[in-house]
């Protein structure tokens, strides 16, 4: 049994088999989907977890409550990795009421056919557990457009949906003052640039509405309950979703033979000797773009390079392109550079992404070698290491 505060139960479950999330994101270190129990007059159980995983669910919340029913199922986000034992539960629990907003009861009925046994809140509504009250706060494309957030106001707990969340399974412990959440921080950057990071004026907004709200628990659906890093937390999704980067320095690059690589080298090397510390090279033939997309929110400047590829850009270059693009990130420095062996194209696509797409401040001359690195080459390289060195430290 995992209790969190005066009568708040942790009933989720550790994921430490999927390979990708949503089909897409690797999990080097798991994940969890969180549900939690309020135990008063009324029980209310707050979202529930992937149904392969419901046999252990159901163990959870019986270790807390017994035989006793559960009164009401608060769905916060409709996502399948938080709803899909929904039809399950209420065969054990058939007289529960779920309560949700009008855009959570329509997507219900589409994924599981459930339509009766509801209640519907809006933003600002109550509901009474008995010495625990529920608010709720509708926030919208945070990052679904269902999405909402409740608040126990007497134990003072956020119950969050994915706002807030990040990769990661729990090593025994739920709360962030019993464990070591180190390994968590660049999984919550990596997480909030993959799964919401395009959504930055709705997490705005959702933070104003929150502003006077007080929550000493974070009670996400993915990762620990933070309590102890509560304020850092709400500060770093803060200054995520207002693009704000540290003068840092992105080269993604991909390379078949290792001479686009000898390019991303250089341009590296120039941009540390000018003073740059804070540098991440990833060479996509073997990284996830899931790990570029993370410290672009982290550093201001960006420089990818490719080779041409059919008479195009390199495939994994072009899915990092396009990620970027959907996230409408601001707010950076951006450079370019690539090569060729017959026919130049890539360089020219790495500047029509930024021009038609991306919109950020060019830096420096793009790079463009056929077939081997020469002396000019290299010298062009420097340079634009230079170059954004020294728009970075200006900063």
């Amino acid at each position: 049994m995992k209790k969190i505060t005066d009568q708040v139960y942790y009933v989720g479950v550790n994921d430490v088999n999927k390979a990708l999330f949503e089909g897409l994101w690797p999990l080097p270190k798991g994940v969890t989907y969180n549900s939690y129990l309020v135990v008063d007059e009324k029980v209310c159980l707050m979202d529930t977890v992937e149904v392969d995983f419901f046999p252990q669910f159901i163990h959870n919340i019986r270790e807390v409550i017994g035989d006793r029913p559960i009164d009401y199922l608060v769905i916060h986000h409709m996502e399948p990795d938080h709803s899909s034992s929904m039809a399950l539960l209420r065969k054990y629990y058939p007289n529960v009421k779920i309560i949700g907003n009008k855009k959570t009861f329509s997507m219900m009925n589409g994924f599981y056919g459930i339509n009766e046994d509801m209640i519907e809140v809006k933003h600002g509504d109550a509901i009474s557990l008995g010495k625990h009250t529920l608010n709720f706060y509708m926030i919208p494309m945070v990052h679904w457009p269902e999405t909402m957030l409740s608040v126990d106001i007497d134990a003072h707990a956020a119950f969050t949906g994915d706002a807030f969340g990040c990769y990661g399974a729990l090593n025994g412990g739920v709360l962030d003052d019993d464990i070591d959440v180190e390994h968590y921080w660049l999984e919550m950057i990596r997480y909030y640039s993959n799964i919401v990071g395009r959504y930055g004026t709705p997490v705005q907004n959702a933070l104003k509405k929150l502003a006077d709200v007080r929550m000493d628990y974070l009670c996400t659906t993915h990762g620990p309950v933070w309590h102890k890093h509560a304020t850092k937390v709400v500060e770093l999704y803060d200054k995520m979703s207002r693009y704000e980067t540290e003068p840092g320095l992105v080269i993604a690059y991909g390379t078949m033979y290792g001479n686009t690589a000898q390019m991303a080298e250089t341009i590296a090397e120039a941009a540390s000797q000018a003073g740059v510390k804070h540098i991440s090279l990833f060479n996509l033939s073997k990284t996830h773009y899931s790990n570029v997309l993370r410290d672009m929110f982290r550093y201001k400047g960006i420089i990818l390079g490719a080779p041409t590829y059919n008479n195009s850009i390199y495939p994994q270059m072009e899915h990092l392109l396009s990620a970027i693009a959907n996230r409408d990130m601001k707010n950076h420095y951006y450079g370019c550079f690539g090569s060729y062996a017959w026919a130049s194209k890539a360089v020219s696509i790495l500047q029509e992404w930024n021009e038609t797409k991306f919109h950020f401040e060019s830096v420096g001359e793009p790079v463009e070698m056929k077939q081997a690195m020469s002396p000019e080459v290299r010298e062009k390289c420097v340079a634009l290491g230079q170059a954004m060195a020294e728009k970075l430290l200006a900063e």
